[in-house]
């Protein structure tokens, strides 16, 4: 009997929430950064490294799933843990946000979203109905309703038409999930920037019934600004005995306002991808490892940092791998990322069982307006 997916509410400070989500593969801390594995892989990391920076749990991508390798053929290898060799879990998206990005490649009706695939150009058909049997197929721990991520800026109309299209078919999606122990279905609120709507889509979602509640259609160009005034209200329109995920977020600053408004979990691809671009996060700010200041600076990224870039390497190395085109600097530089995604989730955590969070997220912004450390 699969232990069942339940989520426990620890502490609270403000509107800022710790908390923890049982499932069957583990407990989920939360607040909670889940690093994105979009082809089922972490790019330039092994799974083992990616545990090793705290991550409790990975993002996998329904529709880069589907097209290649196919979840009939991860299903087969034993689903996506087993394949990609991640034994905490997973969380995967419906496919939505993909599909809404291919815009010249697709054609949305009520019954779902005809697309040509990016990969190939063969046909594909993803339904709130095929998006549950893919995501079964994978063996995802959290699965995603199917849903269409409203673009910015859309007018009240369109965001109107478009929530109430996610709305029905995070009722199908509901339908089609059925009875699984042991995993979970979020549903997504949308509603782009409007407050009515994001009411009724919150108690539409409320009345179909979910494990988790998600704020979608943020992080889609709207801003930072937008983004807070949204999250001022929104995450409170969720049940507070569910978990609440913020969709595509963020930047550490984004991921500490998001916190301190009320949201559990977040995702991004910002740390990886960055790292591979030769950005570091680090306390005092960003730091663009090209720069010809670093040539021939001895000191660590980030002196109060553990991770392996840190501990065991200099910024000129860093440098020099990667002017030099060398896989170790993605390497170095992504677990870095990860390493200090996830210790600011661990310092929020912290903050808030102490009913500090306030006093976190003052330290938080001194230490990044101090800038990265005088050149030598």
């Amino acid at each position: 009997m699969a232990r069942p997916f339940r989520f426990q509410l620890e502490a609270t400070d403000g509107a800022a929430r710790r908390g923890a989500i049982e499932t069957p593969r583990g407990t989920i801390r939360t607040p909670a950064f889940m690093p994105v594995g979009t082809a089922a892989t972490v790019k330039a990391m092994l799974p083992e490294s990616v545990a090793a920076t705290g991550a409790d749990i990975l993002l996998g991508n329904t529709y880069h799933l589907m097209l290649r390798p196919g979840a009939e053929r991860i299903a087969r290898m034993g689903g996506l843990h087993s394949f990609m060799n991640w034994d905490r879990p997973i969380l995967t998206d419906s496919g939505g946000f993909q599909v809404m990005s291919l815009a010249e490649l697709r054609k949305l009706t009520e019954e779902g979203v005809r697309f040509r695939s990016h990969v190939d150009g063969s046909r594909h058909m993803l339904s709130p109905e095929s998006s549950m049997e893919i995501q079964r197929l994978l063996g995802s721990d959290i699965v995603m309703a199917f849903d269409e991520c409203t673009p910015y800026p859309a007018d009240a109309a369109t965001a109107r038409s478009s929530m109430e299209l996610s709305m029905r078919w995070a009722a199908r999606s509901r339908a089609a999930f059925g009875d699984r122990p042991g995993h979970a279905l979020f549903g997504i609120q949308q509603g782009s920037v409007f407050r009515d709507q994001r009411a009724e889509s919150a108690e539409r979602l409320i009345e179909i019934g979910f494990d988790g509640y998600a704020v979608g259609g943020l992080a889609v160009g709207e801003g930072q600004e937008r983004m807070f005034e949204v999250l001022d209200y929104a995450p409170a329109m969720l049940p507070a005995d569910r978990p609440r995920y913020l969709m595509g977020v963020g930047k550490p600053d984004d991921i500490v306002g998001a916190v301190a408004r009320g949201i559990d979990m977040m995702d991004c691809v910002l740390p990886t991808r960055s790292g591979r671009t030769g950005q570091a996060f680090t306390r005092r700010g960003v730091v663009n490892i090209k720069n010809a200041r670093h040539a021939d600076d001895p000191r660590p990224l980030d002196e109060a940092c553990a991770c392996p870039a840190c501990r065991a390497y200099s910024r000129a190395y860093l440098h020099h791998v990667f002017r030099a085109g060398e896989i170790i600097a993605s390497m170095l530089m992504t677990w870095h990322n990860l390493h200090y995604y996830q210790d600011l989730m661990a310092g929020m955590r912290a903050a808030i069982s102490k009913g500090r969070f306030a006093e976190f997220e003052a330290a938080f912004h001194a230490g990044r307006a101090e800038g990265d450390i005088p050149p030598l």
